[in-house]
């Protein structure tokens, strides 16, 4: 069954689709980072103001490693201590990759790696936010998706009861340089996690 949802899934965000799904935190949209259409109708469809940058999700951290040649070895080996979770790691991005997700800073790129069951196998990159108008609470089942996002998404897959808490934000952006890291925004996974992880304090 996840192959198909999977195989599924890949096809609407090349198709040029939003597409609602299950994270590992709350339910977000989905949608193809390299097209600016699809990148559009996602930030129309949540009434997300557009100068706000939103992450790029992975399914498997070589996805994730493969698609950023340019993290150095210290950096690298955060994101493997630290996902697939619920995190969102803010990484210095030297080569300018994924320009519609970072908006008006090029040099930083928000991150995802996740582990979602019913998408393992996916391949693909895909900008993601929460599946909730802008401002508005997150969902943790698919039902309690805003009708108006459902209804504007081209497809929509259920993966059950999720935590409901938004992902821990955690900048790295100088770790490479100097080991320090500073949470940007407490959420699912607690800051002594995120230390014992790095070996390092906040």
């Amino acid at each position: 069954m996840s192959a198909s949802r999977a195989a599924e899934f890949e096809r609407a965000i090349l198709g040029g689709d939003v597409v609602v799904f299950p994270s590992d935190t709350v339910y977000g949209l989905a949608c193809d980072p390299e097209s600016e259409a699809a990148v559009e109708r996602l930030y129309e469809l949540k009434g997300r103001a557009p100068e706000k940058a939103a992450a790029v999700m992975f399914f498997t951290q070589d996805a994730a490693l493969e698609a950023l040649p340019q993290l150095g070895e210290r950096t690298r080996a955060a994101l493997r201590a630290l996902t697939p979770g619920g995190v969102t790691l803010l990484l210095p991005n030297p080569a300018g990759r994924f320009p519609l997700a970072c908006r008006a800073d090029p040099s930083t790129l928000g991150v995802r790696v996740v582990d979602v069951p019913v998408l393992r196998g996916v391949r693909l990159a895909v900008l993601q936010s929460s599946a909730n108008p802008s401002g508005g609470a997150d969902a943790r089942t698919l039902a309690g998706v805003a009708p108006a996002l459902r209804a504007g998404a081209g497809l929509l897959i259920d993966g059950g009861e999720l935590p409901g808490v938004s992902s821990t934000v955690v900048d790295l952006r100088t770790y490479e340089a100097d080991g320090r890291w500073q949470i940007v925004r407490q959420g699912l996974v607690e800051s002594a996690a995120v230390a014992g992880s790095l070996g390092s304090d906040e």
